[in-house]
């Protein structure tokens, strides 16, 4: 008899995810560690069902595209154009403060510039399907703090695409004008389909009222409407989440929000699974066994540096200082794009093998950390948030 190994796979992922989700709801914890566990345990590191996660990465991406069209359609627009001062001073604060530490700490060990800039902007992005999927599954999306947490995460978003550049220049390549000219374009364009939505709630999206009554074509509808909008942006050098934000704006403004929730709502737990199992699959136990002092050293120094420099930025611009630690430990871990800019200072030499596995298993540990340290310090700062109704 013939078996798909894929089956077995598929069967033993499923299996391992029911079993460590029981477990994790026992102890109250969200089942985003599950994920990130099982990724670990099944991983190559540990038992080895899964050996390489080039399948599950691109379906992970896929998934955090769905978790921000899906953001974009409960979310206040209205709300964080008024959290404006906080989304974007604060996040170019946590940039330069970021990098001011990482300046710090590299010239005590002697690194090169290009080594403490690629660390500075790498600690500074936060993750935003981890923090997203925690203020979805306690209700505090709608909520003042979680408001600006969510507007901090949008704007880091758009200043990797700055991020990347700079990192470009370090590793000698050359920067296409062309392509800095299609995304201020792309970025304006973004910004003025905004405007029009907030101005014309109710609009009609073209060609919605046909695939109403057919539910398969409801589902690539509401596919390409996401994914459409994910790849506009994407192509456009912008982050492709950023797209799928806007998408689910718009379909929220034209009053379109059900028939989408229940059409994508499976696609969207499955491919959001896939991410955090992908991210699990990367981390080298080996390396973290050797190396493990040295990896949570890192860690706790991301966690204490990012606390204080949200926590502090958060209270400047006027949040009690409850509210501003504990969005401090919201945006406390190493985000999912530092990947990126990790694999783009290992492609331009400025780290080496070794500086890169230190990196991504630090990315990893902090990711795998990150909900257990938001809830004790939400059980230290005794926060309740105040959700807004809508």
């Amino acid at each position: 008899m013939h078996l798909d190994p894929t089956l077995v796979i598929v069967v033993g992922i499923s299996f391992a995810v029911i079993a460590a989700g029981l477990i994790l709801d026992f102890l109250k914890q969200p089942l985003v560690i599950a994920y990130l566990l099982v990724g670990v345990v099944l991983g190559p590191g540990v038992f080895g069902l899964v050996q390489d996660g080039a399948v599950l990465g691109p379906l992970g991406a896929m998934g955090l595209v769905l978790l921000l069209f899906f953001v974009g359609m409960e979310v206040r627009p209205v709300e964080l154009v008024k959290s404006w001062r906080i989304a974007v001073i604060g996040t170019l604060l946590q940039v330069l403060g970021s990098c001011v530490v990482v300046w710090a700490i590299g010239w005590y060990f002697d690194w090169s510039l290009a080594r403490i800039v690629l660390l500075g902007f790498v600690v500074s992005l936060s993750s935003t399907a981890i923090v997203v999927k925690m203020l979805q599954d306690t209700g505090e999306l709608s909520s003042p703090l979680g408001q600006d947490v969510l507007g901090i995460l949008l704007v880091q978003d758009l200043v990797i695409v700055p991020m990347m550049i700079i990192l470009g220049f370090f590793g000698g390549e050359e920067v296409s004008y062309s392509q800095l000219a299609i995304q201020i374009v792309a970025a304006i364009a973004i910004v003025a389909l905004v405007i029009w939505v907030l101005r014309n709630p109710g609009f009609t999206i073209p060609g919605a009222k046909f695939l109403k009554d057919n539910h398969e074509l409801e589902v690539f509808g509401a596919l390409a409407i996401c994914l459409g909008f994910a790849f506009i942006t994407g192509f456009a050098g912008l982050s492709s989440v950023l797209g799928a934000f806007v998408a689910g704006i718009c379909v929220s403004a034209a009053k379109e929000t059900h028939w989408f929730h229940e059409t994508l709502q499976p696609f969207h737990v499955l491919l959001i699974a896939c991410f955090f199992l992908s991210v699990g699959l990367m981390l080298d136990l080996q390396f973290l066994v050797e190396n493990w002092q040295e990896i949570l050293l890192l860690v706790a120094a991301v966690y204490l540096t990012n606390i204080l420099i949200n926590a502090v930025i958060m209270r400047v611009l006027g949040r009690s200082w409850q509210q501003s630690l504990y969005g401090g430990a919201m945006l406390s871990q190493i985000g999912e794009f530092s990947f990126v800019l990790a694999a783009i200072g290992y492609a331009g030499g400025i780290v080496n093998d070794e500086g890169y596995q230190l990196v991504v298993a630090t990315i990893v540990v902090s990711l795998v950390l990150s909900p257990l340290f938001i809830g004790a310090i939400r059980q230290l700062t005794g926060y309740q948030p105040v959700i807004n109704q809508h």
